[in-house]
């Protein structure tokens, strides 16, 4: 049985994309501030490797590349969503207040005790750390921007209280910000910087769980892109409860940011980006087709910009949220001078 023509395009493209994320994950793993041979990595996984640098590749560079690589999912995953569900080309994973919802729990958690003393909510989130506040500020959001999406009917009434909710939590870290300390406000700073290293083994298996759900479900949800990416009038006449849907697409993006977001702190610009990259790539609008091709942009994207990060060769290391903005910016740039048809 032969494909259709776009089916082997597709095809190649992402047969050749995956290897290019193994390539990446491979480099992600043996480049850094002590350059490690591949001999040495392949019997690292294998072992009967004795010296040090098998503890840095099985307790930090592994890790950390398969946190980038869920990252790179979760994010690029979450940012189609978006731009389909609000049919908005610069629509991106934060776009609902996620991300600042996950800050302003954080900032209560740094800075709430240099604030308003030690009995405050920094202190009660003492012994449960910057993940934990990251959640409970994300879902926070969350509830909140679920529950207008369930009583606002337009979307893009939901996008602009998305983005109002975001300007208030944001207005709420500045308060923190000016009252704090030196120490507390240096902390939270270097979390918005975001990291992929701190994650713990436990934390790592919830951030891989959470993306294979968010992945599963998105996969599932193919058919309702497309329908939407129409218009709400076109899924509502061919029989689509656009309401409920768009609430299932929405839940399913928050928790992919909001878990990424907690364990590695707002890391801009893969979910805006990586889309436009892949359609830009196959030239395919389908979500059949862009969906699983944005996972692997994504993920590699997410790889090299850890890779970048490391500074090969180099003791210092530089933010993540850094090197994304780098990559990202231009991308963005991009987009709107096409949409505005100067290029």
């Amino acid at each position: 049985m032969h494909l259709p023509q776009r089916n082997k395009k597709v095809a190649v493209f992402s047969a050749a994309l995956a290897a290019l994320t193994l390539l990446l994950l491979v480099a992600d793993v043996l480049l850094g501030s002590e350059p490690i041979p591949l001999a040495t990595a392949w019997r690292a996984l294998l072992g009967t490797e004795p010296s040090h640098l098998s503890h840095i590749i099985l307790s930090y560079r592994l890790p950390k590349a398969a946190v980038a690589l869920l990252v790179g999912v979760s994010l690029s995953v979450s940012g189609l969503q978006m731009q389909t569900t609000f049919r908005n080309p610069l629509a991106d994973p934060y776009i609902l207040g996620v991300s600042s919802g996950a800050g302003l729990g954080v900032a209560l958690f740094v800075m709430g005790r240099s604030v308003w003393g030690a009995t405050t909510v920094g202190a009660l989130l003492a012994s449960m750390g910057y993940a934990v506040a990251a959640c409970v500020g994300a879902a926070a959001v969350m509830l909140v921007m679920l529950t207008i999406s369930m009583r606002v009917r337009d979307i893009m009434a939901v996008l602009i209280l998305g983005v109002m909710i975001g300007s208030a939590t944001s207005a709420l870290i500045g308060v923190l910000q000016y009252f704090s300390r030196e120490a507390a406000l240096k902390s939270y700073v270097l979390w918005t910087m975001g990291g992929l290293g701190n994650v713990t083994s436990a934390q790592l298996y919830v951030l891989a769980a959470v993306t294979l759900a968010g992945s599963v479900f998105a996969l599932l949800s193919v058919k309702t892109l497309n329908a939407l990416m129409q218009g709400e009038h076109y899924a509502r006449s061919i029989g689509y409860n656009v309401k409920k849907r768009r609430l299932f697409i929405m839940l399913t993006a928050t928790v992919l940011t909001g878990t990424a977001t907690a364990f590695c702190g707002p890391i801009g610009f893969i979910g805006v980006a990586t889309p436009h990259v892949a359609r830009m790539c196959i030239r395919e609008a389908d979500h059949r087709y862009l969906l699983p091709v944005t996972m692997l942009l994504g993920a590699a994207v997410m790889l090299l910009c850890d890779t970048i990060s490391s500074l090969p060769g180099y003791e210092t290391s530089l933010p993540i949220n850094t090197v994304t903005s780098l990559l990202g910016i231009p991308i963005v740039v991009l987009v709107i001078m096409r949409n505005q048809k100067i290029v």
